[in-house]
């Protein structure tokens, strides 16, 4: 039974590590995007033809020579390189968690299908970011790899809860006090999720500052709007979509439809919030609401910095990386919901 627990607690932590490598990809993809990085390197898996940024001077002119299009810029081609780096990483970690899950299957409360599900997933992701390049950033494409990433960042923080077995930890109240918060609960998870994808298509639209004034938008409450363009999620192939290829209003409505979505996942993950900090007698509970409210107040003040002072990278890249926090905390009090003691 001890050599079954600590094969368990290695592979706890194991998933913890690729919770955190999940992670830093994320808010590292997120620094690549919004310095213009994303085509930092024009072809995919390597760089102009190499596992590593050029170097020499002779391999900087055989590299701008292939992509007369695309001159070699070395700092933007380390930050695709960096960000390829790390998700190879993390793609080795996750093909190794579910290796060990199979060896060890059938002992005690080892997973299975959520380990081999994230294989595919990172399978996937991989093929989604070689088609960020070669589709030239392409929105629905930029857009389905982030939520790819959030989704991997979500299935193993779950993979990890359930590995660690957190029960002990989590509230004791009464079953039907617990059934009145899951729909609640399972609602925030999902505007939540909608908001991520809202917020992604804002930032590969490169729409996030064609509202320069907070509340108003272009000194209006309601800019005219044109939802057919700014939703119409597949456009031709072969276009370079850096910089953003909508209209002005186009742009402004993705960017309105944002915010409605923030307004509207506010006020129902804040409803949650209070919900939890009123169960006195839930000590884990309370202390989840707590968090929720705290990071659901700074991702909102994060995202009004960020159209007052003009999108600065860094209150970008909080922002995205605050979106990922709540994620990894509404997933976990889901679980604390729905599990039972």
């Amino acid at each position: 039974m001890d050599s079954i627990q600590g094969r368990q607690g290695a592979s706890a932590g194991l998933m913890l590590l690729a919770v955190i490598l999940a992670f830093s990809v994320i808010t590292l993809g997120a620094y690549v995007r919004l310095s213009d990085a994303g085509l930092g390197c024009p072809d995919w898996p390597g760089c102009y033809g190499q596992l590593v940024v050029p170097k020499t001077q002779m391999q900087i002119e055989a590299a701008n020579s292939a992509y007369p299009d695309r001159p070699l810029e070395s700092g933007k081609a380390w930050k695709e390189m960096a960000h390829r780096y790390l998700a190879s990483a993390l793609g080795l970690v996750i093909v190794w968690i579910a290796i060990q899950a199979w060896r060890h299957r059938g002992q005690g409360r080892q997973q299975l299908r959520l380990p081999f599900l994230l294989v595919a997933l990172v399978i996937f992701q991989g093929m989604l970011g070689m088609w960020t390049v070669t589709l030239l950033l392409k929105p629905a494409v930029v857009t389905l790899h982030l939520l790819m990433g959030m989704l991997t960042l979500a299935l193993l923080w779950l993979a990890y809860l359930r590995q660690r077995d957190t029960k002990q930890l989590f509230s004791r109240s009464r079953g039907w006090r617990r059934e009145r918060l899951k729909p609640l609960a399972r609602l925030g998870l999902l505007l939540l999720f909608c908001q991520i994808a809202l917020g992604g298509w804002t930032s590969t639209n490169y729409a996030a500052l064609h509202c320069p004034d907070f509340p108003l938008c272009q000194g209006q409450w309601w800019p005219p709007t044109d939802f057919k363009e700014a939703f119409t999620l597949w456009r031709e192939v072969g276009v370079n979509y850096e910089g953003g290829r909508l209209s002005n209003q186009a742009a402004v409505t993705v960017h309105l439809s944002h915010r409605i979505g923030a307004l509207v996942t506010f006020l129902t993950l804040g409803l949650l919030g209070l919900m939890l900090l009123r169960r006195r007698t839930d000590s884990a509970l309370r202390t989840a609401g707590a968090w929720l409210l705290v990071l659901l107040l700074l991702q909102v003040g994060l995202g009004i910095s960020n159209v007052l002072l003009h999108l600065p990278t860094l209150i970008a890249v909080a922002h995205n990386g605050g979106a990922a926090l709540l994620l990894l905390i509404v997933v976990k009090l889901n679980y604390q919901l729905t599990t039972r003691h």
